[in-house]
């Protein structure tokens, strides 16, 4: 009778000691996993938040910085940045009916001479490129001005002399007479420069001094022709910064504050889109104009279009079309100026160019700049196709006299 008591009671204490161990298990569980949920956060250093922040901030937040690249490029340049001012005076022509006898006997002699003056003023930008005082800006800037007068960012007013101009690549040297310690720009290298590079254009537009605008490089190599500009020889650095009236012949600087080019021309329908003379190219007419005051520029005298043979077929499938034209890549004659190398080596309109000293051409451009490398009085063998025939010409280059 004893044994069924001590069984039970033995189950009983079985089964407290197993709650118990259950218990203790549990409770040491708990207390390995709370421990690491219940720790603080860790601190988090300095450089941990700098990197913290490194790793939230934009792609545009991280190229500029904390500080503006724009801020310390025009600390570099801009005081070298000057404004230019220019006068100059005309004199009303006379209207051809007051020339007549009966006109001039009734309101007198003295009445041509009573034609009131007028004083013509303009404004442009340009940059300090040596301390000696040489100012670089745009021949169109200071042409056929009567007085120019060059205004420093620190408030001097010096007068300034034009010692050259070439308008061919719209180009100016104006000197002023400020002792030797002033500022100078620092001159980079248009080579090297590449499509979506920073560009920054310093100058005084529509007569607001000190203007700084930012955009980027949006091309290279934009020719005069297509830019509309036919009486140059230039090939553009095209950017979106704002260039207005006032900003020719300031610099186009890159991020590092050097100066890429010189903003020049803006086309009035493009909304925003502006041009500027590659720097390199500057520099050597800079240095021709500093040493003889113009730039002798070899050409052929003819106008031309580029053709392909779409073009060329095109024109050859209207009846209306006075000629027919060789299907080929090439550039057609349009016309040929009297007096002309090309005329006395007898270039006709309706040729079209194929070589030069033996190089292929297939665009008015690139002739225009085989030309232009040329040297004056440099002979050039000239292939040329005209109807169903080849012909080989021989073209000496000359000066060219005017650029209109």
């Amino acid at each position: 009778m004893r044994f069924p008591k001590t069984s039970r009671s033995l189950r009983q204490l079985s089964t407290h000691v197993l709650a118990i161990a259950l218990g203790v298990v549990l409770a040491v569980s708990t207390l390995q996993v709370l421990p690491s949920q219940a720790e603080p956060a860790p601190t988090i250093t300095a450089l941990d938040t700098s990197n913290l922040i490194a790793q939230r901030q934009s792609p545009a937040t991280a190229a500029i910085g904390t500080t503006s690249f724009v801020t310390a490029a025009v600390n570099r340049v801009g005081s070298a940045v000057v404004r230019i001012d220019t006068e100059r005076t005309i004199t009303r022509r006379v209207d051809p009916f007051m020339e007549d006898p009966f006109f001039r006997r009734f309101f007198g002699d003295g009445f041509s001479q009573q034609m009131p003056s007028e004083q013509l003023r303009g404004l442009g930008s340009g940059f300090i490129i040596d301390k000696s005082g040489l100012v670089l800006t745009n021949a169109h800037v200071v042409d056929k001005a009567d007085k120019v007068t060059v205004r420093l960012k620190d408030g001097r007013t010096f007068e300034g002399k034009v010692q050259g101009i070439d308008e061919v690549t719209d180009l100016a040297v104006v000197k002023i007479n400020a002792g030797n310690d002033l500022p100078v720009a620092p001159l980079g290298s248009s080579t090297n420069v590449q499509v979506g590079d920073w560009a920054i254009a310093v100058g005084n537009p529509l007569g607001f001094d000190n203007t700084v605008t930012l955009g980027i490089v949006s091309t290279l190599k934009r020719s005069s022709a297509q830019v509309g500009i036919s009486d140059k020889r230039l090939d553009f650095i095209q950017t979106d910064a704002a260039i207005n009236p006032g900003n020719s012949g300031g610099p186009l600087l890159n991020g590092q504050g050097e100066v890429i080019g010189i903003n020049t021309a803006i086309r009035p329908d493009a909304m925003g889109i502006g041009f500027a003379i590659p720097i390199d190219k500057a520099k050597a007419i800079a240095a021709q104009l500093q040493r003889d005051g113009k730039v002798a520029h070899p050409y052929l005298g003819v106008q031309m279009l580029t053709l392909t043979p779409d073009l060329a077929k095109q024109n050859n499938t209207d009846p209306n079309s006075p000629i027919q034209i060789p299907e080929i890549n090439g550039v057609f004659v349009m016309r040929v100026v009297p007096n002309s190398p090309a005329a006395s080596a007898g270039i006709r309109r309706g040729d079209v160019i194929l070589q030069v000293d033996g190089k292929a051409i297939t665009s008015a451009e690139q002739l225009q700049n085989v030309v232009e490398d040329s040297r004056l009085g440099q002979v050039l063998q000239v292939k040329v196709q005209r109807g169903n025939k080849t012909e080989q010409l021989s073209i000496r280059t000359a000066e060219l006299q005017n650029a209109s």
